[in-house]
């Protein structure tokens, strides 16, 4: 699929919701295979935590889009300067066309973005531990996994609302040319 990317504008913040919500939480969410419904309810992200990002000067909002429909997103990600390195998030496909090689093209401009807009050489992530294959299918584009861990933040509904009890995340990094 043929994409154009861009940054996030203020006018984009209600198809981002929709979008990242579309492809982690709720029942349309099991079309795509990043779901999250099986152990989180709840909310993945609102309007002013997008908002927040994207007025902040060491983040970017990537979005991509088909050419000929540039304010129609299929998906994005947010990448944030961290000094050393950049930290990759809020990475949404929409679920039907999941499984296309938009991810892929998506991930690769934003670890370009980091490299040229921050001047890191490492991209940083975390990862719901659980997510066994959404984890190999970062290994497959170099990102390794560390071994540590961070709790899943249980009581803050702004992460949505676990089903279960041993949620945490893995860090992964990848070296950036």
């Amino acid at each position: 699929m043929d994409l154009s990317f861009r940054f996030a504008a203020e006018s984009d913040v209600p198809n981002l919701v929709a979008l990242v919500e579309s492809a982690y939480r709720g029942e349309a969410s099991r079309a795509g295979w990043t779901t999250e419904a099986d152990f989180l309810d709840g909310q993945r992200t609102d309007a002013d935590e997008v908002a927040g990002l994207l007025e902040d000067a060491d983040s970017r909002v990537l979005v991509a889009a088909v050419p000929d429909r540039p304010d129609e997103l299929v998906a994005c990600c947010h990448i944030e300067n961290r000094g050393d390195y950049a930290y990759f998030g809020m990475f949404a496909v929409r679920p039907g066309l999941q499984g296309g090689g938009v991810g892929k093209a998506v991930i690769a401009e934003a670890e370009r973005v980091a490299v040229t807009a921050f001047g890191v050489r490492e991209m940083h992530m975390t990862v719901i531990s659980v997510r066994d294959e959404l984890i190999a299918w970062y290994a497959r584009r170099g990102y390794t996994r560390t071994g540590k861990t961070t709790p899943f933040p249980y009581g803050d509904e702004r992460f949505g609302l676990p089903k279960r009890d041993d949620l945490e995340f893995e860090l992964l990094i990848k070296p950036l040319a």
